[in-house]
Formats: structure tokens, sequence, C-alpha cells
């Protein structure tokens, strides 16, 4: 990748990464009732669902996808699920600020999962990285090299919606305001749910 290329890669990877999917609603929501530390350590499960991505897809999966609707909708359906269900877990949630958030090896398993039910993700990465590599040289290095790149920006993304949830946690103390906030949290993650049910494959 040329320098001009990455300067173009670099900003444009930056708002991918920060734009309000899923897994960026979900650390906002984590954020407000875990506090910055364990919703940061809840990152390095997205980063590992990445990293597994970018191997994958270098490899070809994408190719999988694109050509199964099967294989699609198995993994839309599957990530619409657990959305759904943690919406459901935060309308739900109890609102005594005494009360212990998850540990974070529970936030780092929702931020996989999220991602890895997610076929969006995987078509992302086919349909943004191959546009910087050098067609003269061999494919499956290029995609990776930049694949690392970009989980680092996008991690340095997700830190975003982390500290603007923990802005707002730390403003949000009493029984009440926990509650308007796990429900706003819920209807976030309901709202992604529904928009990745209405996702159809990249033609």
């Amino acid at each position: 990748m040329s320098l001009e290329q990455l300067l173009i890669f670099l900003p444009a990877a930056f708002l991918l990464g920060v734009s309000p999917g899923a897994n960026n609603l979900l650390a906002f929501a984590s954020a407000t009732h875990a506090g910055w530390r364990l919703a940061a350590s809840g990152i390095l499960g997205r980063t590992a669902a990445w990293a597994l991505l970018v191997v994958l897809v270098s490899f070809g999966l994408d190719a999988v996808l694109q050509a199964s609707q099967a294989a699609f909708l198995a993994i839309k359906w599957l990530g619409v699920a657990y959305l759904a269900y943690l919406g459901w877990k935060f309308w739900t949630a109890e609102t005594d600020t005494t009360l212990r958030p998850p540990a974070a090896k529970t936030l780092m398993r929702r931020e996989f999962l999220t991602l890895m039910g997610n076929p969006k993700a995987y078509l992302l990465l086919t349909a943004f990285l191959p546009q910087f590599v050098d067609p003269a040289a061999a494919l499956v290095p290029q995609l990776l090299l930049l694949g690392l790149v970009y989980l680092s920006i996008e991690a340095l993304a997700a830190m975003t919606w982390v500290a603007l949830g923990s802005a707002v946690g730390l403003h949000a103390l009493t029984p009440f305001r926990r509650r308007l906030i796990n429900r706003a949290s819920a209807g976030l993650l309901g709202l992604a749910a529904l928009a990745l049910a209405r996702a159809e494959r990249a033609s």
C-alpha cells in the first residue's frame, strides 16, 4: 500500500469502525452499566472476532457467503436472535446499583458472538479491504496486513463508544436513572437486531 492509499485508508477505516453498528451499541450499553475498565476489556472479544474474520475472509469465506443464501441467512438470523436476547437482558436487568456488573469474560463473549453473528462484517471486509491491495502482488498477505491495521483502528473506534457509555453511566447511579439507561440500551440493541434482520446480501 502506498502512502497515499494509507492516508485514505486510515480515516475511512475509522469512520467505518465508529459507525453505530451492533457492536458499538453493545459497547456503549455495557459501559453504562459496567464502567470504562470492564467495557474496555470486553473490546478484546470483538478484536479477537475481527482477527478471526480477517483470516477467514482472506482465505475465501466471503465467497461462500456470497454464493450461499443459506449460509448468509443462518449467520444473519443467529445474529438477530442473539441481539434480541441481549436487548431482553438489558430490559429486564435489575436496577439496584449495589449489584456487581458483569465479569470481563462475559463482556468479551458478548462482543465476540455479536460480531461473529453479523454476516455484514464478513462482507464489509471483502468490499473495503480489496480496494487498497496491489493487484500485482500476492493477495492473501496484503489482506492479512490490511486486516491487522483495520482491527487496530476498529478497537480505537470502539473505545470512543466505551468512553461515551461510561460518561453516561456515571450520571445514572439512581435506580430510576439506571432503569432508563437499561431500557434505552435495550431499545438500541433491538433496533440493531431489526437492522440486521432487514439486511440483504451484497449483489
